[in-house]
């Protein structure tokens, strides 16, 4: 293995900032901050899926929000015999069912950090179309509030009841639309680049001026994944396996892609999302 004076020599760089040029290990003084610094890979260990408690009623199509595994809701869905309204809390052992929503809905959007705080976005009635209704949960109660410009279903969200975003759906056919929620209205803003339904997002975001979309179908299903920033969409790194109806978590820093489905079958698998590969640490000089 090299060492540290083959890779990058005795001297220690002086640079004003972040040092651009710094590989792996690297130190370097930061002038204007007066630290000394080192760059080293973004890893992130291994984690593992468990089983936890089961939702009170099963279902699929069903919209839900929570930043943290120990404060989330779910709400909606489809099972068999037909559409639900009910709400179900978790609190990291349990879930527990709580007041319905006022719209029966299937494939609802959702987007909200905690299980106090949560939009109900669009959906479809069945039998029926798809609808534009939005409702709020404020940890006790649904209450209605603007609708989106555009009936909707099978759409993502991201960020919180005052900061959101609305992304793609199917009016249909498959959209691009997305939508800004500013706490009180809807405002439609620039487009996805590939117009999808059934996206993943990442559900997180502390405010609807950044967010991430991947997969979903378009059709054809896709593995294209886009980050916003506040004015528009860009394209950046696809999924590794192509697919639809997935959910997401985390957000544009770091994330993860769960499930869904291709022409193989039903996916268990998981992708995690980070979006730089480095990271600079200062050190104490303390």
């Amino acid at each position: 293995m090299a060492t540290y004076k083959e890779k990058v020599g005795t001297s220690v760089v002086n640079y004003a900032g972040n040092y651009p040029g710094a590989v792996d290990g690297e130190l370097w003084y930061d002038s204007t901050n007066k630290d000394f610094k080192y760059q080293y890979p973004n890893v992130t260990a291994a984690g593992s899926w468990s089983t936890g408690n089961s939702m009170n009623t099963a279902r699929g199509e069903l919209g839900a929000a929570g930043a943290s595994k120990d404060s989330a809701v779910a709400y909606g869905g489809e099972n068999s015999p037909g559409v639900q309204a009910i709400t179900e809390l978790y609190n990291g052992t349990n879930w527990t069912e709580v007041n319905d929503l006022n719209t029966v809905r299937k494939q609802v959007g959702g987007l909200g950090t905690n299980n106090t705080a949560a939009l109900a976005l669009g959906g479809r009635l069945d039998p029926g179309p798809r609808i534009a209704n939005v409702e709020q949960w404020n940890g006790t109660n649904w209450t209605e509030v603007n609708d989106l410009n555009q009936t909707k279903g099978s759409t993502a969200g991201s960020g919180t009841i005052t900061s959101g975003i609305c992304i793609g759906g199917d009016i249909p056919p498959s959209t691009n639309q997305t939508e800004l929620w500013n706490g009180t209205n809807w405002t439609e803003v620039n487009n996805l680049n590939t117009a999808r339904e059934d996206v993943g997002s990442g559900k997180t975001n502390s405010d609807n001026t950044t967010a991430l979309a991947f997969g979903g179908d378009a059709p054809p299903q896709t593995n294209k994944t886009e980050e916003w920033n506040g004015a528009s969409w860009a394209e950046v790194a696809d999924l590794s396996v192509t697919r639809t109806t997935l959910t997401g978590m985390g957000d544009n820093t770091n994330g993860l892609a769960v499930g869904g489905e291709n022409p193989s079958g039903r996916l268990g698998s998981t992708e995690e999302w980070s979006s730089t590969s480095t990271v600079t640490k200062t050190v104490s000089t303390d």
